[in-house]
């Protein structure tokens, strides 16, 4: 990914005190800033086989590795070199990488499907239709926190399944050690229509008009937060809809803005690649690319995927802060604020010190996505009940339900 440009410093210091004004643009990507010129000149660019020793292949502008990378595993040197080249592949290449026979032993892969699959009936018992962010619920099968759920109900399928080297291999190549892995299944029935091209968390998951909210540089940073990964739990054949990838357009600075746009849609739909996948194949990519889950067109098969988020050690605060306790203290100070005139900033800085300003990590089977991307935030929950005049008592309630609501299943 490209350096937001480098301010430009006059050659003589300026007549006036106080810093230099500089372009808005530089520090803030918007609408403005989206050209499908400029995209297409990014996502143009071809990934050649020759600048990646360790790969086998290039099919479709993706590289792919098979059984030979494991050879080079066994000393920390020649591991460290793997996992160099795929930091280049997520960075300066196409942004994909996908692992043949990642699960080499593709009976694992078969009993944690079978888990899985127990896993999506016991829901269906409970009347549970598990949502989804872009299909409607009952639609497809979805198991949200599938990680832990499977670690509970079959300790030795997890055990076995998430021994796997190739998982460790390209997680801490990305994110270095101490990572933190989610999981999600994602079945996606005979007849799923195909999903809209996005990049993923964490700005993927928000709209146009609040991603323009974070700066140019959390734009860029984002992606090296997280690692999103899938695993084929069974075949994919093309008419299975197996996802479509634009390699290379994680390297659009402004692609959580673009990818709004329906110009780049268009272009996605046309230009996107999708590659087949056998059982125990998992696919990794650099978030900021554009992708979706394909149409299946199959008769018959039921595309079954273990998507991974893999996420960095450093998305946390330093101390744990009970911000439901915080946000229930204040609230009628916050009341007795807005009623002497305090204006609107000076009541949601407040609040952004105080609540939870942000949707995840939360419980997705309970507190679902409605409406959006992501579940009503803490802080959202706290301006809303001061802007509708809503009761201290009351709000004492709704804070609870939601904190319930993004409990664990155990909790």
């Amino acid at each position: 990914m490209t350096a937001v440009p480098a301010a430009k410093h006059a050659s003589c210091p300026p007549s006036h005190p106080g810093p230099s004004r500089q372009p808005p643009s530089r520090q803030w990507f918007s609408t403005a800033s989206c050209a499908l010129d400029d995209f297409i000149a990014v996502v143009g660019k071809e990934t050649r086989l020759e600048d990646y020793a360790y790969a086998d292949a290039v099919e479709s502008n993706v590289l792919i590795y098979g059984n030979r990378v494991r050879g080079y595993l066994g000393s920390s040197e020649e591991r460290a070199d793997v996992q160099a080249e795929l930091i280049r592949a997520l960075t300066t290449g196409p942004g994909i990488v996908v692992f043949k026979g990642a699960f080499q032993d593709t009976a694992v892969v078969d009993r944690a499907t079978h888990a899985f699959n127990e896993l999506i009936e016991a829901q269906k018992a409970n009347g549970v239709a598990g949502g989804d962010h872009f299909a409607k619920p009952g639609a497809n099968d979805r198991v949200w926190g599938a990680l832990d759920k499977l670690a509970l109900s079959n300790p030795a399928v997890y055990s076995e399944y998430y021994a796997n080297d190739v998982l460790a291999l390209i997680s801490e190549a990305w994110l270095g050690p101490n990572y933190q892995v989610t999981s999600q299944i994602n079945v996606v029935n005979p007849g799923g229509k195909a999903q809209t091209s996005h990049r993923d968390y964490h700005l993927g998951f928000m709209s146009s008009e609040e991603a323009q909210r974070y700066p140019a540089h959390i734009h860029l940073l984002s992606p090296a937060l997280t690692l999103q990964g899938a695993v084929a739990q069974c075949d994919m054949p093309l008419e299975s809809g197996p996802t479509l990838y634009l390699p290379h357009s994680h390297k659009y600075d402004a692609g959580y803005i673009g990818f709004h746009d329906p110009e780049f849609t268009a272009y996605f739909q046309q230009n996107h690649v999708q590659l087949p996948l056998e059982k125990g194949d998992a696919a990794f990519f650099n978030p900021a690319v554009f992708h979706g889950a394909g149409t299946n067109r199959s008769a018959g098969i039921r595309r079954m995927a273990n998507l991974l988020q893999v996420s960095s050690a450093f998305g946390r605060a330093m101390e744990s802060v009970d911000r439901t306790a915080i946000s229930r203290a204040i609230y009628p100070e916050l009341q007795k604020l807005q009623e002497a005139g305090a204006g609107e900033r000076m009541l949601r800085n407040v609040i952004a010190v105080s609540a939870e300003g942000y949707s995840f990590p939360t419980n997705l089977d309970r507190d679902q996505p409605i409406g959006g991307m992501a579940p009503e935030a803490q802080a959202e929950l706290l301006w809303k009940a001061l802007d509708s005049g809503m009761s201290a008592a009351d709000l004492e309630t709704e804070l609870e339900s939601q904190q319930r609501r993004r409990l664990t299943e155990g909790n």
